[in-house]
């Protein structure tokens, strides 16, 4: 995610608690369950006693954020979508497995009306409190088993939260014709329900239907377009692989999808508001250069395909939606300078966040600081402004942003997507290079992406695999730079120095 536009500070900051309760309620609803021993050796073991799976997982910025007690192995999104800012009827199918004993399990649902909701194709009981969707099952679900849960609701694409950081708004964002989705951090509940953390990664199936004038996207390949009674159209996606559900794309609207190519015959689909194809042409033609140019950092691009989704929307956030970034309008409207920052930063996700995902929200400067420093480095070769200056700057402003935002790999909740994870973290990263130099910080980069691509990632175990690269034990020097109260000294520039923070 990008914003590159300055805002004035709001004068309002909500600080929020994460209560120790609920992480203790969530670890207890995990603990194992105690067995007794067999009667005798011959017998089989006693089967697990069902208990109810954990309502989150622990998270120290969204401890009820994900559930426990099952994984997810493909969501099938149905939507009978009808017109813009108009509810429509929603079904969301969910294919599971058990990794415990199952009495209840939990599902992450806000918003929408709720219909019915059934385990295995038998009715369940389902009760919801706040964001949690409470469902138990006519049976108990045997731990290693496969189920399958249908929930049905009427959806409201007008469906928003608010953050009072880069975020701003997210959920459902409507449009002049239809709808866009901003899912990050923790929207995609608002859109269906399902195990929202972005350490939970599932494929996805969309199944959109919609008037025969409007064309629906989503992550991904594009499977059938089928036409339907009453002149509407069915439109299937597949998401190829596994996604965050922080990273799911759909849209609706009267768009051009605009077909390309990218380096070694890559499919690149843009999809583009009647409107504004033309305008944004000349921007989004140079999408096949920033991924000549990131290869060449990174090595191969990780997906199927890539494209730019254009938001008609006035929100001045970027999105790395995977496979299909969000860049609003005005990002592409503006100077080349710009506008490729932004392209930049939202390609340089998918490696990292995307291809490589959070294992847990404070892992963040990882994703953020990644792209921020791709997308400086790209900018300052093609007419940009200088990266040196830009983390000189940065480095200045350090330990006042450590004590209002958190350090970069500490950050609190309410700051989790404010300038310490950008320009911040990118800071991180320039000091670890003139640390260790460029050609071993760009074998770190690599094996990175390459060891951990389609996987979860940790900020303990980019350490670790900085060190075991380099050579040497870096947790010494990144450890400061990640979670210390002051910034330490900038390898190869003694001359920076940091502001106080007063």
């Amino acid at each position: 995610m990008s914003t590159n536009r300055t805002t004035p500070p709001r004068s309002r900051r909500r600080a929020r608690l994460v209560l120790a309760a609920a992480i203790t309620a969530a670890a207890a609803l995990t603990a194992p369950v105690s067995q007794a021993a067999p009667a005798a050796a011959e017998k089989p073991a006693t089967a697990e006693k069902p208990s109810p799976g954990a309502p989150g997982l622990g998270d120290p910025m969204f401890p009820l954020d994900g559930n426990g007690g099952y994984q997810v192995d493909r969501y099938y999104l149905d939507f009978d979508w009808q017109a813009p800012r108009t509810p429509f009827e929603a079904t969301t199918t969910i294919k599971a497995r058990s990794t415990q004993a199952l009495s209840r399990f939990n599902l992450d649902f806000g918003g929408n009306t709720l219909h019915t909701v059934t385990v295995n194709g038998t009715a369940a009981l389902a009760s919801r409190t706040g964001d949690e969707l409470t469902v138990t099952p006519k049976s108990p679900i045997g731990k290693g088993s496969s189920f399958t849960v249908k929930v049905t609701y009427t959806a409201d694409p007008t469906q928003t939260r608010h953050r009072d950081d880069a975020i701003e708004d997210y959920g459902w964002i409507p449009t002049p014709d239809g709808t866009v989705v901003y899912p990050q951090p923790n929207g995609s509940r608002l859109i269906f329900p399902g195990n929202d953390h972005p350490s939970q990664r599932a494929p996805i199936t969309f199944r959109i239907t919609t008037p025969g004038d409007r064309t629906a996207v989503a992550n991904g390949k594009l499977v059938s377009r089928t036409e339907r009674p009453g002149g509407r159209v069915r439109w299937t996606y597949d998401s190829e692989q596994p996604l965050s559900t922080q990273l799911v794309q759909l849209a609706i609207g009267t768009f051009r999808l605009i077909d390309g190519e990218g380096p070694g015959g890559l499919p690149l689909r843009d999809v583009v508001p009647d409107s504004l194809v033309e305008p944004t042409a000349a921007y989004r033609a140079l999408t096949p250069d920033h991924l000549k140019w990131l290869e060449g950092k990174l090595g191969p691009y990780p997906f199927d395909r890539y494209g730019v989704l254009v938001g008609d929307t006035d929100l001045g956030v970027a999105l790395e939606t995977q496979t299909l970034s969000l860049v609003p309008k005005a990002d592409l409207l503006g100077t080349r300078v710009d506008a490729e920052r932004n392209l930049v930063h939202e390609l340089t996700h998918q490696w990292f966040g995307d291809s490589v995902a959070l294992k847990s929200w404070s892992d963040l400067w990882l994703s953020e600081g990644h792209a921020r420093f791709y997308e400086r480095e790209y900018s300052e070769q093609h007419g940009g402004d200088s990266f040196e200056a830009a983390m000189k700057t940065a480095y200045q402003a350090h330990d006042q942003w450590r004590r209002d935002y958190g350090a970069p790999a500490e950050p609190t909740e309410p700051n989790l997507f404010k300038r310490m994870r950008y320009d911040g973290s990118a800071l991180v990263l320039y000091a670890l290079r003139e640390h260790v130099g460029d050609a071993t910080f760009q074998q770190i980069e690599r094996a990175w992406v390459r060891g951990f691509k389609g996987r979860t990632a940790s900020t303990q175990q980019f350490v670790d695999l900085a060190s075991k690269v380099a050579g040497q034990d870096l947790a010494g020097f990144l450890h400061p730079w990640l979670y210390g109260d002051r910034t330490p000294p900038m390898p190869g520039h003694p001359d920076w120095v940091v502001d106080p923070a007063t």
